[in-house]
């Protein structure tokens, strides 16, 4: 039985729609779906247990690896999906993801995201060239972050004990597996609904500097013992605008927001709560026509 595990802070508006796509086709008993309110202010744990058939944990405090670590105690099967509540993912599309981590053959992949789509409808001229850029970053081709949902068969999760405490949960899980044991499953597709104003990216891209940050200083640490991925600096000029001129003015706004993000994370240091984007949570994700939409 797939085991989906939702960790959740203040998403009662997003929560409900995320379950009802989630579980619209699925057949009864089918999945095993586990949500995690934590440190919430909001009706998120009551939207999410008005679902038939979801388990929902209610913890005093917040915090994404304590909320992830809580619902892995109680999930019960393989393979284990990691879910962020404001991305929508459809039956068809889970079964699919999961599928690709379900065969236990030597040289089977162990971990399987999604292909990721950016909504940049309505968006401001520096979000759009920003993301005209980081769209094409190749680290987006083999990693496992940037989707919001990622799927691990059960040889992949005995990797690890427990997700530690540190925010770059994706970072994370993408630094414990080769290349060759990741893929993508190009058949779903997560639309990932970016920031609407400029100031909300760079306040997301803030946290996650410091996540990442904090994740590569704990790399091979008893915290992190695995190596993790280095940051690519230069990757957005010699792998994205060289060999594509034309993208130029959008390399301008690129490094002018990165550069205002690394001096927000500098500044405001390790992170202590969890800092998000809302704007892009107060729209509805539209599932593009042919594709199944995470």
């Amino acid at each position: 039985m797939t085991s989906v595990v939702i960790a959740a802070h203040n998403e009662a508006a997003v929560i409900g729609r995320c379950l009802d796509t989630l579980l619209a086709d699925a057949k009864p008993g089918e999945f095993d779906i586990t949500v995690v309110a934590n440190g919430c202010s909001d009706q998120t744990a009551a939207v999410a247990a008005s679902r038939p058939g979801v388990r929902v944990l209610d913890l005093a405090t917040p915090g994404k690896p304590g909320a992830l670590n809580a619902g892995d105690e109680v999930a019960v099967g393989f393979p284990r999906v990691y879910l962020d509540a404001d991305i929508v993912l459809t039956t068809a599309g889970l079964r699919l993801v999961a599928a690709a981590v379900a065969d236990q053959a030597p040289g089977a992949p162990l971990a399987a995201v999604p292909r990721r789509e950016l909504d940049l409808t309505g968006r401001p001229m520096l979000v759009r060239g920003y993301f005209a850029i980081n769209k094409r970053l190749p680290v987006f081709q083999d990693g496992l972050f940037g989707r919001g949902v990622i799927a691990l068969s059960a040889a992949a999760r005995a990797r690890f004990d427990r997700f530690p405490d540190l925010v770059a949960d994706d970072l994370f899980l993408d630094s414990q597996y080769s290349k060759a044991e990741k893929r993508q499953v190009d058949t779903v597709t997560a639309r990932i609904a970016t920031p609407r104003r400029t100031r909300d990216l760079i306040r997301r891209l803030t946290r996650v500097r410091r996540g990442n940050a904090a994740m590569r200083a704990a790399s091979g640490t008893t915290v992190v013992p695995v190596a993790v991925r280095p940051a690519a600096r230069t990757s957005w000029l010699r792998d994205v605008v060289l060999p594509r001129p034309w993208l130029a003015p959008a390399a301008v706004c690129y490094v002018a927001i990165t550069v205002l993000a690394a001096f927000s994370a500098r500044r405001a240091g390790q992170a202590t709560a969890w800092e998000r984007d809302d704007s892009s949570r107060q729209e509805e994700l539209q599932t593009p026509s042919g594709r199944h939409s995470a």
